[in-house]
């Protein structure tokens, strides 16, 4: 008798090393089929933006191979994931269905409910936390309360390391008798349809497994010696850049933990441990954004702190519109804006910076920004984005003081200062000098002119002066403070 075979649903897992459904498929010698659902019909209107689609698009062709290499060649649906995968079940007769957890408050809603209908149709359902150091359910305060501040809620995660091993690749995967049909993956139109943009992406990125392996490898090699101090310099490779990676799940952290343990852990001097725990931290910091939107499934659109429910924002379409094509007269914050543009990633210290000039000076609301960087991140991830907005704005969980207004100038000559990150992405300014670069309208004329700026023209002025923005800023946050106080009385 055949045995029936296995559905694996693959979502935000795209590898076959330490996934842990794919290898619980792979030691039962069952046939094995491996499945991707693009479901359009995201709630909340998280449909992936145009930068994650074209690395879903590589990063599925990537998966597509080292499957049919293993032995079971990647099934490809469009539709209602859950109603795709019930159609898949009937057609190939599948016994047992498993997948890998997600988090989104949809994703969870939809998993129940699809766990329940196979299960009474008499299918075996399996989940595993193929995301995760530890699920957001296994990590509370003593009161049983989830966490809202960072600090002890990594110690809770990281002082107790009891996730297992990352598990290897399978090494040979069975195939059904007969291979379902599959969309092919060009008919879902996921690239841009903007060639210098696709090309942009194309240049900084390579999705997939094999190059996230080769990528934090040269990280561990190299930039990781220095982390702790290199990560807060934007002008140079400092970085592991294995956010999108991560989101889609090319590499695991548990991957990421064991390399970094191996690595710069073990038997090596103080110095390494010093930049292995910085760097692992920000592990921590996406660990924690999944803690706050398991358990705050509003987070996205609500303020965390219910005092910013009413907060005077000014909405202003020119100023948001000089935010986001990188026009808005200071350096730091349009490099920012133009790296993200053409690369599809933002160093995260400029994303501070960039960040708290959207909803500080320019009074903007933080979903703004949470919406652009929706669209035009290759790691946009609804966890980190909305959890690092709030944290931007004073409004989440172990947030900034909202009375923190970061100066972009100060900034720029602190993260920046030999101007290397300016001049690279905004080259009209290439010229001045290290004393100027992050602040041209105090430039002389006869300087601008040798340097072949017209301010106003090649670059403009700025679009709103510094100490205005941040009196501005300070006046509408003690609205925060009136308001608790008349709540107290």
């Amino acid at each position: 008798m055949r045995a029936t075979p296995i559905l694996v649903w693959f979502r935000q897992d795209l590898r076959l090393a330490d996934n842990p459904a794919l290898s619980d498929a792979a030691r039962s010698g069952r046939p094995v089929v491996p499945v991707f659902v693009l479901d359009d019909d995201t709630p909340g209107g998280w449909r992936p933006g145009g930068a994650s689609r074209w690395w879903l698009h590589h990063s599925l062709a990537s998966l597509s191979r080292s499957l049919a290499t293993a032995g079971s060649p990647l099934v490809l649906r469009r539709g209602r994931a859950d109603v795709a995968i019930g159609e898949l079940v009937r057609e190939t007769g599948a016994g047992t269905v498993l997948w890998n957890r997600c988090y989104e408050p949809w994703a969870t809603e939809r998993d129940s409910r699809l766990k329940a209908d196979l299960r009474a149709a008499g299918v075996e359902v399996k989940s595993f936390n193929g995301s995760l150091l530890r699920e957001p359910m296994t990590v509370r305060t003593a009161a049983g309360e989830p966490y809202r501040v960072f600090t002890p809620f990594w110690r809770a995660v990281s002082s107790s390391p009891d996730w297992p091993e990352p598990l290897a690749a399978p090494d040979r995967l069975e195939a059904p008798p007969t291979a379902p049909a599959s969309d092919p993956l060009e008919s879902w139109g996921l690239l841009p349809t903007t060639p210098d943009w696709a090309g942009g992406l194309r240049q900084a990125w390579q999705p997939g497994e094999a190059a996230v392996a080769a990528r934090l490898r040269a990280f561990l090699e190299g930039a990781a010696a220095d982390y702790a101090e290199g990560r807060d310099r934007p002008g140079s490779d400092g970085t592991s850049r294995l956010s999108p990676y991560l989101h889609f799940g090319e590499i695991s952290p548990r991957q990421v933990w064991a390399a970094t343990r191996d690595a710069m852990l073990s038997g090596n001097p103080p110095e390494h441990r010093r930049h292995a725990e910085s760097f692992l931290r920000e592990l921590g910091w996406r660990e924690f954004c999944y803690n706050l939107l398991y358990h705050f499934p509003k987070l996205p659109e609500r303020p965390l702190n219910p005092r910013f429910e009413d907060f005077p924002w000014q909405p202003d379409s020119a100023a948001l519109d000089s935010w986001q094509r990188g026009r808005t007269g200071y350096p730091i914050v349009d490099a920012g804006m133009r790296q993200l543009w053409t690369t599809g990633w933002m160093h995260n210290r400029v994303r501070m910076i960039v960040g708290s000039f959207l909803v500080k000076h320019l009074l903007l609301p933080w979903q703004e920004g949470q919406r652009w960087f929706w669209d035009t991140l290759v790691d946009a991830d609804l966890a980190n984005n909305a959890a690092g907005w709030q944290w931007i704005a004073g409004c989440g969980a172990d947030a900034a003081p909202y009375f923190r207004v970061f100066n972009p100038v100060l900034q720029g000559g602190k993260f920046d200062p030999d101007g290397r990150y300016v001049r690279r992405w905004v080259p009209e300014l290439a010229a001045l000098p290290d004393t100027l670069i992050h602040q041209p309208w105090t430039a002389t004329a006869e300087t601008l002119r040798r340097a072949g700026i017209r301010l106003g023209t090649d670059y403009p002025a700025p679009c709103i002066e510094h100490k205005r923005g941040r009196d501005r800023a300070l006046a509408a946050f003690a609205t925060l403070r009136q308001a608790g106080d008349a709540a107290d009385a």
